[in-house]
């Protein structure tokens, strides 16, 4: 069960050579969540989903890799853990495991008011709070109850509303049934929305969340249906050494263009993008744009410029953008450095050419 993450809009660095573009937030969808007796809460229960993510031309990045349709498939496992106390609070311990890594925790309360989302766990272990804490639904479930969330998930400010739209028949490799249909919008800090399907006693059978740029374009698209009805199950084998890298990073002409690591001198702007896979909330992702061999007149690994962001969850997402001189780039070889908290972590290196 996911607790919310959200999008930013871009913004700029000024005084600098190279922009800030922005962030982007992405997150995989809130899921498992009913009223008190609508859900079993067992240890061990667990739900297990197949995950479609359809990544936009927003977020391509080179090492996600896809299918002949463009989508990327995964199973997940979301599994009650045991009970955490926070504040005093008795909270279900929800993970998610996918690959053999726990990609995030929740920590939920299960009551007569719903299920209430009181914080996360991220990937470093530490705490994130919502305040307030947030109801994932509000209880009782029908037709035409609908609620807000307007608060912070540790340092970000985010507004969302959902209504339960009505009921609806869904056929997911589960099986078949009569679902609750829940549609929820996110208006800040951007746009995203989610559309939910829940069923009593059972709990999300599918849900869809879906995040687009400003002008329209998908961004991501994440898909999770229901493969057979919960059940306990013993708590899957973690890699020690199986998180993913911490970002994916590619070059390119263009914003949402094709990655490349060749570009002509007098190519306008080259954007340096990234993509956060296991950030902590909060981490300082960093590029250093370094001109390695560039002629007798200049040093070897000149540090040309830099730039930095603050990443806002683990998913993360942006760019920086370097734009050309007045006089035209220098032809010879660079590489851009990129670093998280003042560790590098990835390199990629270019040719300038005449």
């Amino acid at each position: 069960m996911r607790c919310p993450l959200t999008l930013r809009k871009f913004s700029n660095l000024p005084k600098r050579k190279i922009k800030i573009l922005g962030l982007l937030l992405a997150s995989a969808p809130l899921a498992l969540v009913s009223a008190e007796e609508l859900i079993p809460t067992a240890p061990g229960m667990s739900w297990r989903y197949n995950m479609i993510q359809e990544v936009g031309k927003g977020l391509r990045v080179p090492d996600l890799k896809t299918d002949a349709d463009g989508k990327i498939r995964r199973s997940v496992l979301y599994r009650i853990a045991g009970i955490e106390n926070v504040d005093g609070e008795e909270l279900f311990k929800f993970e998610m495991h996918r690959a053999g890594v726990v990609t995030n925790t929740d920590l939920l309360s299960v009551g007569k008011q719903g299920i209430i989302c009181v914080a996360r766990i991220n990937l470093d272990g530490g705490l994130i709070k919502l305040d307030p804490p947030q109801t994932m639904i509000a209880a009782p479930l029908r037709p035409g109850v609908n609620w807000n969330f307007n608060g912070q998930v540790g340092e970000m400010k985010v507004r969302q509303h959902y209504d339960v739209t009505g009921e609806q028949d869904v056929e997911v490799p589960a099986g078949e049934f009569h679902a609750s249909r829940i549609h929820g919008e996110q208006t800040s800090p951007s746009r995203m929305t989610i559309d939910r399907w829940f069923v009593a006693g059972t709990g999300i059978v599918k849900d869809v969340t879906t995040m687009r740029s400003a002008n329209g374009d998908l961004l991501e698209r994440i898909s999770l249906e229901l493969v057979e009805r919960p059940k306990v199950v013993d708590r899957p084998e973690v890699k020690s050494d199986g998180g993913p890298k911490q970002i994916s990073v590619s070059l390119s002409k263009e914003r949402f263009g094709k990655a490349a690591t060749t570009f002509s001198s007098d190519t306008p702007q080259i954007y340096a993008r990234w993509k956060g896979h296991r950030l902590r909330n909060g981490a300082k992702v960093r590029v250093d744009w370094i001109a390695e061999n560039i002629g007798e007149d200049a040093p070897k690994d000149y540090g040309a410029d830099e730039a930095s962001t603050i990443a806002e969850g683990p998913t993360s997402g942006g760019g920086f953008v370097l734009s050309r001189p007045d006089d035209g780039w220098v032809p010879g070889d660079y590489r851009a450095e990129f670093y998280v908290d003042d560790v590098l972590v990835d390199t990629v290196k270019l040719k300038i050419v005449k």
